[in-house]
């Protein structure tokens, strides 16, 4: 593989995660201090480094507690970092939870709540309502992780069984002042979606969550039939006054991440064409529809003509029926790899903004046009691991996993694939 084409490509996706690093967004949006107390509160894959960053600016007293993913950390004097599980939760998550909402209760007008939430708080703020277990959470979780469905339902189903989530934090909070910073990891950046929105008014039913885990078949417990059944367990709606004082702020995005990787592309001669920031679907089908334009570029120059870049965001998802290792951008890729079919002059990279595909110790992986070249000497069937939801495995024995580490930020994915105007037709 061209070593200037997998260091552009590396180059786009580090720009991606520095448009939404807490220490470039967090300080131009920091309130003013309060007369009364300062409480920093947050849930998220960014939550331990937007703690630190608010530490560094912030310039009176402050207290308070925020709960990350393992391996997420940032080193804090005022502010608790926890770590907890994620996707599916652990104890440490409810833990974490209790102890937030501890700290809020109790307020006064002239206190603030300053929230820092990011993607990955819904999995951390695991807080079971009413008579659930976490067990019955964590099987949910599981259920829903390899069902197909998308992160707006997810988080629908785990706002209506949690105590915190869907505006509760930010009910508990009352009659303080409450501002949330936010970092968006969800298409269309839905402030109700993020985090399932602890500090969100929330729109959807418990009707709509009975709705989704019916639509994918999956088990309740009588307790949680019980909780979604019962009107006193609804979340707090628009217009509800324990929410009055609630201010939510997006500080960065997706579309400022895709952006800014389409500045370093125009830099180095490829001329930008962003297809959207909310891309959504089953993995493998994202991957064919994009290799089907990356073809239409190289062969007709439309929508764009060579040397392009086609740059895309979002988060695909993935039904897993095979029994691999893998993870939604690996998965893109290697359907795109093989519907590419070795096509020369195009090179791809997708990856995790939080640089975590998945459950897995990699952000996403590269590939270019001698992929299943490499993979059929090393004798891999790459069709046959698609099948089986093995792209993890496919790229780690190409050499081809891109392995950041965790980033501390979390903006969705960055999928990019370079054109070059090499045997154009």
């Amino acid at each position: 593989m061209t070593s200037d084409h997998r260091a552009l490509l590396k180059h786009m996706f580090e720009a991606a995660v520095e448009a939404a690093a807490p220490a470039h967004c967090v300080p131009s949006h920091l309130p003013p201090p309060p007369k009364g107390r300062t409480i920093v509160v947050g849930a998220g894959k960014a939550a331990a480094a937007m703690a630190a960053a608010v530490e560094a600016h912030w310039p009176g007293p402050l207290e308070g507690l925020v709960v990350t993913r393992y391996g997420h950390g940032a080193p804090t004097e005022r502010i608790k970092v926890v770590e907890a599980s994620h996707p599916v939760p652990d104890e440490a998550g409810p833990a974490a939870a209790r102890a937030i909402l501890d700290l809020v209760h109790g307020l006064t007008e002239d206190d603030l709540v300053l929230a820092l939430i990011s993607g990955g708080g819904s999995a951390l703020l695991a807080l079971p309502g009413g008579a659930i277990a976490l067990a019955d959470k964590q099987q949910i979780n599981r259920a829903l992780l390899k069902s197909g469905a998308h992160i707006g339902e997810m988080n629908c189903v785990r706002k209506h069984l949690s105590a915190i989530k869907g505006g509760r934090l930010a009910a508990a909070a009352a009659p303080a002042r409450v501002v949330s910073l936010i970092i968006s990891d969800v298409p269309g950046d839905d402030l109700s979606v993020i985090a399932s929105g602890p500090t969100v008014a929330d729109s959807t039913t418990l009707a709509d969550a009975r709705a989704v885990l019916e639509k994918y078949q999956i088990d309740m417990s009588p307790a949680v039939r019980s909780h979604l059944a019962d009107p006193a367990n609804e979340t707090p709606k628009p217009g509800d006054p324990r929410l009055a004082n609630v201010t939510n702020v997006l500080i960065a995005t997706p579309q400022s991440s895709l952006e800014a990787a389409a500045k370093i592309a125009r830099e180095a001669g490829f001329a930008p064409l962003i297809l959207g920031n909310a891309i959504e679907g089953e993995a493998r089908e994202c991957g064919m529809v994009h290799a089907g334009i990356a073809r239409q570029c190289a062969g007709y120059g439309q929508p764009a003509a060579p040397p392009c870049a086609i740059i895309s965001g979002g988060e695909t998802t993935v039904t897993v029926r095979g029994k691999g290792r893998g993870g939604r951008n690996a998965e893109f890729l290697l359907s795109l790899a093989v519907a590419l079919d070795s096509h020369p002059g195009i090179w791809a990279l997708a990856a995790d903004t939080d640089g975590i595909d998945g459950s897995e110790d990699n952000a996403g992986a590269i590939i270019g046009p001698d992929t299943l070249a490499r993979a059929a000497q090393a004798g891999l069937d790459l069709k046959a691991m698609l099948a089986d939801n093995d792209a993890y495995s496919a790229f780690a024995a190409l050499d081809d996993l891109l392995i950041t580490g965790p980033t501390r930020t979390n903006v969705n994915d960055l999928r990019a694939i370079l054109v070059t105007d090499q045997d154009r037709t």
